[in-house]
């Protein structure tokens, strides 16, 4: 039976300045530091003779195949990146890389920032400018509202606020 999978749906081009500089960091790191003590770690296990049999030997080889297979992706997506450095002229509405907070119909609140798909932190409330929720609140304005399909039904969200820098700075 084939292992086929279809290829994974193209990722937006878009990145914050940030997050740009995040990515060539990590590329930076992984490159002149890491890749160099696993490839020392290796050649040292490779010392101790039979690599057949050698666990660090193989964990240090298996590491090395990771970080080049890193390094390859990110050397790739920051060629093809594009930095939203421009400001939007509208500030009451929601744009890439801004801040904006909405209110679903409990009354609850959430603050989201949209940036692109190689940022996304669900913990600080990044999400993906891909991401359903994202594209049905871009361009909306405060006390707009948009209605999101969601496996257990529909839910409104109002948009309550945005900003253009982080709102608990």
């Amino acid at each position: 039976m084939p292992r086929y999978r279809p290829p994974a749906p193209k990722k937006s081009p878009y990145i914050t300045p940030e997050g740009f500089e995040r990515l060539r960091e990590e590329l930076d790191w992984l490159w002149r530091v890491r890749r160099p003590e696993v490839t020392r770690s290796v050649a040292e296990a490779a010392a101790h003779g039979d690599r057949s049999e050698n666990a660090e030997y193989i964990y240090g080889k298996k590491q090395l195949r990771e970080i080049d297979r890193r390094v390859r992706y990110l050397s790739k997506r920051l060629d093809e990146l594009n930095v939203v450095r421009e400001r939007p002229r509208e500030t009451s509405k929601v744009f890439f890389g801004v801040w904006f907070e909405v209110e679903n119909e409990s009354g609850e609140t959430f603050v989201y920032r949209i940036v692109g798909p190689d940022e996304i932190e669900p913990s600080k409330g990044w999400i993906s400018v891909d991401s359903p929720f994202a594209r049905a609140a871009l361009g909306k304005a405060v006390d707009d509202e948009f209605t999101l399909s969601l496996k257990a039904g529909e839910e409104t969200y109002v948009i309550t606020g945005v900003w253009h820098e982080s709102p608990h700075t």
